[in-house]
Order: C-alpha cells, then sequence, then structure tokens
C-alpha cells in the first residue's frame, strides 16, 4: 500500500514562505515523476509545480520564480518551497506521484490527502 503524506501548511501573511513537504511510503519500485497541485474553493484543481525522476521541473506561470520544487528520490520525499506568497496562494496543496509497486507493474498515480495554506493578513 503506498501513501503520500503531506505536511507544512499553514496561515501566513502575504510576502510570508512556507515550505511544503511530501513523504510517499509503502511498496515501491520506483518514482517517476512528481508534483504539487492546489485546489482553491469553488475552483477547479490545478498544476502548481511538477518534477521528473532526472530532476527536469516546470511551474505553473504564476508561481514561477516564486516557487521551487525539488526531491530527493533517496528519501521519496518531494518539497515546495514557497516565497512571496500572496492571498491568491490559499489553497488545498496535494501531493502527486507516479510510481509503479513492483519492476513489471504500470505507473499508476498517487494522492495524497492535502494540506491547507492559507495567506491573509
Amino acid at each position: 500500500q503506498v501513501q503520500l503524506v503531506e505536511s507544512g501548511g499553514g496561515l501566513v501573511q502575504p510576502g510570508g514562505s512556507l515550505r511544503l513537504s511530501c513523504a510517499a511510503s509503502g511498496i515501491m519500485f520506483n518514482i517517476r515523476d512528481m508534483g504539487w497541485y492546489r485546489q482553491a474553493p469553488g475552483k477547479q484543481r490545478e498544476l502548481v509545480a511538477r518534477i521528473s525522476d532526472y530532476g527536469i521541473t516546470n511551474y505553473t506561470d504564476s508561481v514561477r520564480g516564486r516557487f521551487t520544487i525539488s526531491r530527493d528520490a533517496a528519501a521519496n520525499m518531494m518539497y515546495l518551497q514557497m516565497n512571496s506568497l500572496k492571498p491568491e496562494d490559499t489553497a488545498v496543496y496535494y501531493c502527486n506521484a507516479a510510481l509503479r509497486s513492483t519492476r513489471w507493474s504500470d505507473y499508476s498515480d498517487y494522492w495524497g490527502q492535502g494540506t491547507q495554506v492559507t495567506v491573509s493578513s
């Protein structure tokens, strides 16, 4: 059973910073790419940033230059450093991973439960 657990969310003032973490655990052969998504009230879930198993990253335009995604493959961890936070960054942030549990499995998507980020004065 694979689990993704996010942590690090909270309440921060505009201009502040937060660092989100995602821990992957369970039976895994390898993790291909990982990503952070977010969903604000009344809106669809959207991609924030993704990172491949080769370390190639991509960001949605609204966070580029402010957020940095990284991963520690050996520890099955992923991070999102969020700087210069704005009220419009308020959302539930979800961790996503494309992984396979055995050498012969297909890749499947897994999701965490989410962590709330609120940017408000």
